[in-house]
């Protein structure tokens, strides 16, 4: 099949035709003729701008179909010819330090370094794209047909359709029903494909080269961003949040009920289809885990967390990875019946404005790997899960994400918290960052569509997007949790040798059992007594169950000094 594919270089704007099945080194001997540049060594192709991208030279012998690239695709061309452009700066220091300190590893299934022609999406990404989501209806009274025909009242319907989606109750369709939808969109009006996701942009081009001065000397409409016009987001990159285990988040509540003060805590977990919504998307978490920090009965400070990167590599060994964060928002309603107080409802807030800026940083920080997207990237699928008083004053679990609007007012350093809890406050322009005039849009009570200028500050709902959330209701958890909780020391459990050697005495008896622990696991590792060898083989026997793993790991030397050092303790 001919295509043809946009290069962007310093020489200019190329097109090439080519084959789907051609060798990319054919369009690249017709690039290297058409620019200044002549050695594949030092040409590096990315399909994102301010980004180094792949050696041209490396993936010569592949084809344009195996590099994923479709009739009118944009590559960005990078070369020597002229001095490199250095990299675009972030806007704000705080973002970036926030950034920094409040996530850590680049989840597994982010693999960066094979560069942006090389896009891995999540397996449950993989599986919904091969997936058309259509909705079946049952025959109706209006329909004058047999078993096997087919009217408008019948017919399949598409997984975005509005009118199904508010007889459901659905506030928000899918993401990759939103997918479906825009590439629906771009058939009718395009014969090329065209990657439908872009995220929206909010940073003001401080290199612009429209021939003036860079801002804040000189602004124009090439550089400045466009006005910025919030509405509620009508799709949602995950649909649901799932518990494996009630155990887990009794657990997790059991830190507040025994001391007052709030709990905060990484959930491990993966993303699996979720068939209650047409093509949806559930998080499954399987283990909480409690980082360092300091709880008050108000808040809490989170500490330092010095081995953050063995419990990302405990959780990658798994299967598993960060798919959101956690907090208990919980005052006790004094009436002795173990009620709590309601304070989070439509008439205050469900995320205040300081958490859903917490929410923008770590969504920021884990973002969601997609093929449909020029950057390779679209949005987040980390979720924030509050656990907080319910109407009834029972204690719920409420999960949210916040908009890729959100994410990018938060890149681009425009908003900030406010000292009312349900209020964002913009930003005033200064000299690195450009504030353009920001809207928010709404239906009033006579059903018209309403801008109202958000400036000095606007409600926080309009970049929430809620999540459902539940449990099982035949629970089959990886893990059995038995073990020590981390950093729980003020409540007086303690992570030790002597706790490990009741784990390993009963290994025998209960075959195993208390070694399918995740605080277990990352306790063991840290320790640093099994070989690495040795501790995969543990974790082969977590995940598989397979008695004989057990048995070859008793005899292993590591396990072995493991059974010393105990004795000895």
């Amino acid at each position: 099949m001919s295509i043809l594919i946009r290069f962007r270089t310093r020489d200019g704007m190329l097109r090439i035709p080519t084959n789907e099945d051609s060798k990319f080194k054919v369009v690249l001997d017709d690039l290297v003729n058409k620019i200044s540049c002549k050695d594949l060594d030092e040409i590096y192709i990315g399909i994102a701008p301010n980004t180094k991208g792949e050696v041209a030279s490396s993936i010569c012998d592949r084809t344009v179909k195996d590099l994923g690239l479709k009739n009118g695709e944009l590559l960005f061309v990078n070369y020597q010819a002229i001095p490199a452009a250095a990299p675009t700066p972030l806007k704000s220091s705080i973002n970036k330090s926030t950034i920094q300190i409040a996530t850590g590893l680049v989840p597994p299934h982010i693999n960066k370094s094979i560069g942006p022609l090389s896009v891995k999406q999540l397996p449950v990404d993989d599986l919904l794209d091969g997936q058309d989501g259509l909705i079946k209806r049952p025959q109706s009274q209006l329909c004058r047909h047999g078993d096997k025909g087919m009217c408008e009242y019948c017919s399949l319907l598409p997984p975005w359709d509005k009118k199904y989606r508010e007889e459901k109750g659905f506030k928000h369709m899918s993401y990759h029903a939103h997918l479906n939808e825009l590439n629906e969109q771009n058939k009718n009006s395009s014969s090329s494909y065209i990657s439908p996701l872009e995220e929206p942009d909010y940073n003001i081009d401080l290199k612009c080269s429209n021939g003036h001065s860079p801002y804040p000397r000189g602004i124009c409409s090439k550089c400045q961003p466009p006005v910025i016009t919030l509405q509620q987001q009508q799709f949602r990159m995950v649909d649901h949040v799932e518990f494996s285990d009630s155990a887990i988040l009794n657990t997790f509540i059991e830190s507040w009920r025994l001391s007052g003060v709030q709990r905060f805590g990484i959930l491990y977990g993966s993303y699996e289809p979720f068939d209650k919504v047409p093509l949806g998307i559930k998080a499954v978490v399987e283990a909480i885990y409690e980082p360092p920090q300091h709880g008050e009965s108000d808040g809490l400070t989170l500490l330092p967390w010095d081995n953050e990167q063995q419990v990302d590599q405990v959780a990658q060994l798994l299967g598993l990875y960060k798919v959101g964060i956690t907090f208990t928002d919980l005052t006790d309603a004094g009436i002795g019946n173990g009620k709590v107080l309601c304070k989070r409802h439509k008439d205050s807030y469900f995320l205040s404005c300081l958490e859903v800026l917490m929410a923008s940083r770590y969504q920021l920080a884990h973002p969601n790997v997609s093929k449909h997207s020029k950057t390779g990237f679209f949005s987040s699928k980390f979720v924030t899960c509050v656990i907080s008083g319910g109407l009834q004053g029972d204690i719920e679990p409420r999960s949210y994400q916040v908009s890729t609007s959100a994410e990018a007012l938060v890149k681009a350093d425009i908003i900030t918290a406010s000292t009312q809890p349900n209020q964002l406050y913009i930003n005033k322009s200064d000299e690195k960052r450009y504030v353009p005039d920001v809207f928010y849009s709404k239906v009033n009570e006579y059903g018209l569509e309403v801008k109202t200028n958000a400036k000095p500050a606007f409600p926080v709902e309009f970049l929430l997007v809620t999540l459902l959330d539940s449990f099982p209701l035949e629970p089959n958890p990886m893990f059995e949790s038995k073990f020590p909780i981390e950093n729980r020391e003020f409540l007086g459990q303690l992570q030790e040798l002597s706790t490990v050697s009741k784990v390993i005495s009963s290994t025998s008896e209960n075959e195993g059992r208390l070694l399918v622990d995740f605080h277990f696991l990352t306790f063991l590792l840290k320790i640093n007594v099994l070989g690495p060898s040795e501790f995969k083989l543990l974790l082969k026997f977590v995940k598989e169950r397979d008695i004989q793993d057990l048995h070859v790991l008793q005899q292993s030397s590591g396990w072995m000094t493991l059974l010393t050092i105990l004795l000895v303790t």
